[in-house]
């Protein structure tokens, strides 16, 4: 075996095993907090993950995908990619695999990663860039399924404004589809939000938008090019804060022509973020 792998490799067979105990608490998010550790369930989102640099703790596979003609070969490529990253390597069964992620027919490969998020004096936006703030998102798949929308459309980063659901929840985790490896996240407070918005105006001299309810504008009707874009969606259920939309210097209304009276978040994101991102597209 090469001298360049580090990582151990070692088959688990009991529920009971520490490890897997370990492993099995990162569902909870105080946990993932204190380890700054999360999961990510399938070989797509192991192998996006190292491909995109973030670091792999431990690489989880069941032992029948060792038995698999289209698996093997895959899951034997990625366990060593793992190990020579220093990354660990289970190979366990599937009621271990059912335990971790906590439903039935788990995928065969799970793996164990480092957090990641960027500090708000990283985002230096330049020309058209946009960025997309959400204030108090609560539900895991909106939040998930937004950064994999944000990715597709070419947003620069997520900026996630008060207490957000955890990004890396293994529902959020799976929603993005591999995008939360190639988008940056920020948190922040709303107040640092609030600041953080007049320095986008001033510093980049960009644009703030807010999606409101009473919006006076029309989202279609809005110049989104030739400066930096900030667009802020409000909570699902609340909308903006009456301090986050005064934060923002134009207040967007996406208009409806049937009888709904709202959009899911992740939808009316999407919208927005097409809508400004459309001429760079």
């Amino acid at each position: 075996m090469s001298a360049t792998i580090q990582g151990k490799i070692k088959e688990v067979t009991a529920t009971s095993n520490p490890i897997i105990k370990d492993i099995k608490a990162l569902a909870l998010k105080k946990n993932r907090d204190r380890e700054g550790l999360f999961l990510a369930e399938g070989l797509k989102l192991a192998t996006d993950a190292m491909e995109a640099g973030w670091r792999l703790r431990t690489l989880i596979h069941g032992k029948k995908a060792l038995e698999d003609n289209n698996l093997r070969d895959k899951v034997q490529a990625l366990a060593i990619q793992a190990r020579a990253l220093g990354g660990d390597v289970l190979i366990v069964s599937d009621k271990i695999l059912t335990s971790i992620t906590r439903r039935d027919n788990a995928q065969m490969v799970v793996s164990v990663l480092e957090q990641r998020f960027t500090t708000p004096t990283d985002i230096k936006p330049v020309a058209n860039d946009c960025w997309l703030a959400l204030d108090r998102v609560r539900d895991p798949g909106n939040l998930g399924t937004i950064i994999r929308t944000a990715d597709c459309l070419g947003a620069k980063g997520v900026i996630l404004v008060g207490e957000t659901t955890d990004p890396f929840a293994l529902e959020a985790v799976r929603a993005t589809m591999g995008s939360l490896f190639h988008v940056p996240l920020v948190r922040m407070s709303e107040e640092a939000f609030v600041g953080f918005a007049e320095k986008w105006r001033e510093d980049f001299k960009g644009h703030v938008t807010g999606t409101h309810l009473k919006g006076a504008i029309d989202h279609r009707s809005i110049d989104y090019t030739n400066s930096p874009q900030l667009l802020l969606m409000g909570n699902e259920q609340q909308g903006l804060t009456d301090d986050l939309a005064s934060a923002c210097d134009r207040l967007a209304l996406i208009s409806m022509a049937g009888q709904a009276d709202s959009l899911n978040l992740a939808v009316a994101t999407g919208i927005m973020l097409f809508e400004a991102r459309r001429h760079a597209l």
